[in-house]
């Protein structure tokens, strides 16, 4: 197959879908799908006129995925209307594009693109500016993620797991662009829990709730970090921590525990203290120990450690962070620096907080952890 000539014909298909009445973004994912059906069975059938051809298909890809969007919305306009009585008429799709999207033969990331392409609804330009990257590259990426579950059959049931990492995922990308992927993932994450009786979905939706309700106190006006014991309390969304406490008791009531609902206990524990020092510290180390126990996860037994270090005193935290032994692990600085302060070695900890400094994965942290290491020498000088 001539791949210059696919790409050559490319603007003119999509200005005749343009002039047809789709909108810009819309046509470019048209014939993107085009451009992937045509890799598929041009090999074995070439077209007379490739043109032609590119224009009939994706045409048809632009007019199906509008139907479709139109009943994805329309479906999430009647969640909260009572269903008619009887056999139902149609058959909802979305819990299987759920599963599809978050296929395990996906890298995350496509997994993840996929998920707000064809569930989210978001637009390949929309995904692209969210993540900070070319349109193009989007493109490419949901287009091979479509490819590689084009064959997928559905003759067993989905991995819900897999569904509620890849929404995670979604959640932790916050926001950048226009598109608030956070307040994304919780759409998509209620869509789900409408759909599904699962308590690990509940779970997740609640713990998303929890953390969105911090998010205005997360930076201070210049874009610094601030930590959550700073956080300014009657700042936090009161309405989506109740609502976020009532749906992790209703899970927790069904005695089946997972690693989202021991995840979002503890983010309800620190919602719930009027300040700081009033924090269950006690309680929060119980559900890190469950938390463990379901998971084994290094990160898990890191925040474990900082959990020890609060209830028990610092000392207790680093022999927990000790018999971690992985300093490779991220953050695993950070966390020495920050107890070794606690315990009164301001230069080992300032030591450490420069150290965790340089290993920080983003600017925002960076700028933290530097200014925590110039606050204790500045104490050691004065």
């Amino acid at each position: 197959m001539d791949e210059v000539l696919l790409r050559s014909l490319t603007p003119g298909v999509l200005t005749v879908l343009v002039r047809r009445g789709a909108d810009f973004a819309a046509a470019e994912d048209a014939v993107q799908d085009a451009l992937v059906e045509a890799v598929r069975v041009w090999p074995t059938g070439p077209p007379r006129d490739a043109k032609g051809w590119l224009i009939t298909v994706a045409w048809r890809k632009f007019l199906d995925a509008t139907r479709a969007d139109t009943a994805r919305r329309r479906r999430e306009d009647l969640v909260d209307e009572e269903p008619p009585p009887g056999p139902a008429v149609s058959v909802d799709d979305t819990l299987q594009l759920y599963f599809l999207c978050a296929h395990p033969s996906l890298t995350p990331s496509s997994a993840v693109a996929l998920t707000l392409r064809a569930v989210g609804g978001l637009t390949t330009r929309q995904i692209a500016q969210a993540y900070l990257v070319p349109e193009a590259t989007m493109a490419q990426r949901i287009s091979r993620a479509k490819r590689t579950v084009s064959g997928v059959r559905f003759d067993r049931p989905g991995d819900v797991a897999t569904v509620l990492r890849t929404l995670y995922l979604v959640f932790n990308e916050g926001y950048s662009g226009d598109v608030d992927l956070a307040a994304e993932a919780i759409r998509l994450t209620r869509q789900l829990a409408a759909g599904i009786d699962h308590p690990e979905v509940a779970g997740l939706l609640a713990l998303m709730l929890l953390h969105h309700a911090r998010r205005a106190t997360r930076t201070a006006p210049d874009g610094s970090l601030v930590p959550l014991a700073e956080q300014d309390r009657s700042r936090w969304d009161t309405t989506s921590i109740a609502e976020g406490i009532g749906i992790l008791q209703a899970a927790l009531a069904r005695d089946r525990l997972g690693e989202f609902q021991a995840q979002a206990a503890i983010a309800a524990l620190h919602a719930d203290a009027p300040t700081a020092e009033e924090t269950d510290w006690v309680q929060i180390v119980e559900w890190y120990d469950e938390l463990t126990r379901l998971t084994d996860s290094p990160v898990v037994r890191l925040n474990r450690a900082v959990a020890v270090g609060e209830a028990d005193g610092p000392r207790s935290g680093l022999a927990a962070l000790a018999a971690l032994n992985d300093d490779t692990l991220p953050r695993h600085t950070a966390v020495a620096a920050y107890l070794h302060e606690r315990n009164g070695d301001l230069a080992t900890a300032a030591h450490l907080y420069a150290e965790a400094a340089h290993k920080a994965p983003n600017l925002a942290e960076r700028n933290h952890l530097t200014r925590q290491a110039a606050r204790l020498n500045t104490h050691r000088s004065a």
